[in-house]
Order: C-alpha cells, then structure tokens, then sequence
C-alpha cells in the first residue's frame, strides 16, 4: 500500500508548491483560544467555530473564566457547534486542570496535554504545532483521514494508525505543515462527495484519479 520514497517526495514538492504556508483555520489569539476552538471543532466545521468563538472569547479570557463558568451560560453560548453539553463539560474539565495544575498555562508536551478532558492527538498536535511550533506528530482530522487513503499513505481507519503510517513516511520537520496542507486541499479540492480532480494541481500524484 505504501509508495515508494520517491513518490512521497514528488508528492511533498508538488503539494508544497500549492499550499506552501497554510495556516490553521481555527481564529484564536493565544494557546488557551485554540485549544477551546479545537475542542469544539469536533464534529463542526471551523466555519462555524469561528461564528461562535468571537463572543466566547470575549467573555472567557482565562483558564479560570472557563472553570469557573456557568455550565448553562456556556452551553449556551457553543450550542450551535453540536454536542454542546458535552464540549462545555470538557472545556470545564481542562480549564479546571490548567488552572489548577499547571498554573492556569497551556502545557507544551503532548504527554501533559493528554491528561486534559477533550484533548485527545489531534487537538494536543494542533495546539502543539500551531502556537507552540513543536512537531510531536500529524494532525489526523477528517479530511487527513480522508486524503491519506486516497494518496496511498495508509490503508488504515484509524486517526492514531494513520497518524503513525505518515509518520514513518513524512520527514519530521514537515509534519506540521503536511497536515494543514492536506486540510486545506481536502476542503477546497479533494472533497469527500465529487472530488474536484480535474482541477487538483496533484493530480499527477494520486494513484486514484477520477480524472486524469
């Protein structure tokens, strides 16, 4: 299933030409703003993250607001995100442990960013890459998931398996930049429904065109 190293570079060259400076969707000013927006971009567009944060972070601007918010002003507040009582109980969850263990900082392994309610890779890889510049691995989202497959980097189904096969074929230094490259090919041309492959400017690239 693997390509050979030389496909994964032309690949690499092909989609950086494209995409060399893509930058995370997700609006925020500081680690504690992104981390939040990633958490309610479970399941939810970042389209309609960024709809709802502007009022959220205007009224939460510590990890402490956040603990010591009210659940049903917040709830409130991120209903429009989908699963809302759920995403307002883990962002209690985290604030509470930054606040408390960590002294109300974002923590910058992925180790302790693991211990917080609601963060699981994805959201530590984010934050981890995007605010602190630190490569611990790829970001696997849906549409990761989705071009990973398509481009014969992984036949698995799992976001952590599909995280350790680009791993192992994707230099470090560019894990990063990778995943928000995918992303944003999957959003505006590698679409889940009707790909647009007679547009893809990697078309060359993909061993499974639509068009060619």
């Amino acid at each position: 299933m693997f390509r050979k190293n030389k496909d994964v570079r032309s690949l690499l060259k092909n989609l950086k030409t494209f995409y060399p400076r893509p930058e995370c969707a997700l609006h925020h000013r500081t680690p504690l703003e992104l981390l939040v927006a990633t958490i309610l971009s479970a399941q939810c567009t970042d389209e309609r993250v960024n709809k709802v944060t502007p009022a959220l972070f205007k009224k939460y601007r510590t990890a402490s607001d956040y603990a010591h918010s009210d659940p049903t002003e917040l709830e409130g507040l991120i209903r429009s995100t989908g699963f809302y009582r759920n995403k307002a109980k883990s962002i209690r969850g985290m604030a509470k442990l930054v606040d408390e263990k960590f002294g109300g900082k974002i923590p910058q392994t992925m180790d302790e960013l693991l211990t917080l309610p609601g963060v699981a890779r994805k959201t530590a890889n984010v934050t981890l890459g995007v605010v602190f510049k630190k490569a611990e691995g790829v970001v696997v989202d849906t549409h990761v998931s989705r071009l990973s497959q398509r481009l014969g980097l992984s036949n698995k189904t799992s976001a952590e398996k599909i995280e350790k096969d680009l791993m192992g074929q994707i230099p470090k230094e560019s894990w990063i930049w990778f995943s928000h490259a995918l992303i944003h090919h999957g959003r505006k041309i590698c679409k889940a429904r009707n790909p647009l492959c007679g547009e893809c400017p990697i078309r060359k690239n993909c061993p499974n065109p639509a068009l060619v």
